[in-house]
């Protein structure tokens, strides 16, 4: 059996107000880098994990490496965990791609799966290559702790391919940064443990939505 231990990359800047961030590469601020050292010591204390992987931005790399130096093991990044490309919509606000585009903009929380924004992925895209993934790390572990360090949409595609739920469903998971969603997936059957657990971060979390950065459910 495989246990997978779901996790989103640290805090950073433009999860409140929230933009696209999508493959913009940005670094985690200070609230990030305690969460993920957080998040490090609490799966260190926990049943020994044999693999880390990441997403290749730099959010999880740094995330991964707060966790590896914690665990004592090693972290590598591989592409298919890489966020979705939004195209023409990385790096605008919310209000500014309503505004711009508002008939797509409203699609995307409505029925995700039927729109791609300019340039970018679709959903189709993103669940594709992360279901890849995702099936390689289960065929070279299947008996083993693994920590897949992503972002909020490639861990909410993730979960829709391990459930087997329709793409429509995208938006049904919250997934906060740092946060731990466990899943064990033997030849029988996926059970899930737990989804975007955060009491590792209790303190952290209200510093975080109590003031300006609370509005995470809808940050990309």
């Amino acid at each position: 059996m495989t246990h997978l231990i779901l996790t989103r990359h640290g805090h950073v800047e433009g999860i409140s107000p929230p933009r696209f961030r999508g493959r913009h590469d940005l670094p985690l601020t200070p609230t990030g880098r305690e969460q993920a050292r957080r998040l490090g010591t609490f799966l260190a204390s926990r049943p020994k994990i044999d693999a880390i992987y990441t997403s290749p931005l730099s959010r999880c790399i740094d995330t991964g490496v707060a966790i590896a130096t914690a665990t004592s093991v090693k972290a590598t990044a591989i592409p298919e965990l890489a966020d979705i490309d939004y195209g023409e919509w990385t790096g605008k606000t919310h209000e500014e791609v309503e505004r711009a585009d508002p008939e797509r903009y409203a699609l995307w929380w409505r029925q995700p799966q039927l729109v791609r924004p300019p340039k970018g992925d679709s959903l189709q895209d993103l669940v594709a290559r992360t279901a890849e993934a995702v099936r390689e790390i289960i065929d070279h572990h299947p008996d083993d702790r693994v920590v897949l360090v992503g972002h909020d949409s490639s861990n909410r595609a993730l979960l829709l391919t391990l459930l087997d739920l329709p793409l429509s469903a995208f938006w049904r998971f919250q997934q906060s940064p740092c946060n731990l969603t466990e899943i064990e997936v033997s030849s029988r059957s996926v059970r899930v443990d737990c989804i975007n657990e955060t009491l590792h971060l209790q303190d952290l979390t209200f510093q975080v939505e109590g003031g300006r950065q609370r509005s995470t459910e809808r940050a990309i």
